[in-house]
């Protein structure tokens, strides 16, 4: 039976071949030198103690349509976060509702490093990623083998960008390269076949989370700064902010209904209490 993730790649690999077809490979390296300078991402995350990476997008497979006030409100708020230390931007069309062009114009209005947020299968998307000033790129380990994600590390750090790889088991974090500096453990069942409503409508809850796979902290390479992703709200964040360096969070504050300022700044709280009980 096709998984999620199944079904998002064969989307993914459309999305490619349309692109490399309006914009050839060739005018994207040309791009490239009109790009903007590199915001260096893994010093963003391992500055000052326990921080976010905020996401931006404008639906998702998990849950459905985010809140468009909220959306529209992020950039701005983010920017003048000091707990937001690098900004995750969906450019996936089908799935969750952005493409490349939001990452070059978004990126515009931030000041924190950029994470160009997609299924990378092929270095088109790469070069594409840095010729729009993405300073960062997601390499999923559930979607790429050792080779691939070792290659394409290697041509992100080229480009003058690093890579958050990501991982959902143990057989996973095996599979990452030495150069790996950035690793993030995410608790959604992307192999799952079910939890995932977004396609056909929408849920308050989130079905697709496995929150205990969090507990892989202490298996990841040595030294590399560790990303908790997914499924995290206020209430948990001193569940994890004393293992990882940072949270990525999205779906909880663009769907919180008093607004995106009120539940980012909850999030500010939690980081702030717990780092005082720590200190």
């Amino acid at each position: 039976m096709k998984t999620i993730l199944d079904e998002i790649l064969a989307d993914v690999r459309v999305e490619v071949a349309a692109a490399k077809q309006a914009v050839p490979i060739a005018e994207i390296r040309a791009r490239l030198a009109d790009a903007p300078p590199t915001r260096d991402f893994a010093e963003a995350i391992g500055r000052g103690g326990f921080g976010l990476i905020a996401e931006i997008k404008r639906c998702s497979p998990s849950v459905g349509p985010m809140r468009e006030e909220n959306v529209d409100a992020a950039a701005a708020t983010y920017a003048a976060s000091s707990h937001v230390r690098a900004v995750s931007i969906l450019t996936n069309r089908t799935h969750f509702g952005m493409g490349i062009e939001d990452l070059a114009r978004l990126r515009a209005a931030l000041p924190q490093p950029v994470l160009r947020k997609d299924f990378f299968i092929d270095d088109y998307q790469i070069l594409e990623a840095r010729a729009h000033g993405a300073d960062a790129i997601l390499l999923m380990a559930n979607v790429l083998d050792a080779t691939q994600l070792r290659d394409f590390h290697q041509l992100a750090l080229e480009l003058g960008m690093e890579a958050l790889f990501e991982i959902h088991t143990l057989d996973e974090i095996a599979l990452l390269p030495k150069s790996a500096r950035v690793v993030g453990i995410n608790s959604r069942k992307f192999k799952s076949t079910s939890g995932f409503v977004g396609s056909t409508g929408s849920s308050q809850k989130d079905f697709s989370l496995e929150m205990s796979v969090f507990d892989l902290v202490t298996h990841l390479p040595a030294g590399c700064l560790r990303v908790a992703e997914s499924g995290l709200a206020p209430e948990t964040i001193a569940s994890v902010s004393s293992k990882f360096d940072a949270a990525l969070v999205g779906t909880s504050l663009l769907r919180d209904p008093r607004g995106l300022a009120a539940c980012l700044a909850d999030f500010e709280r939690a980081i702030e209490a717990h780092s005082h009980f720590h200190g």
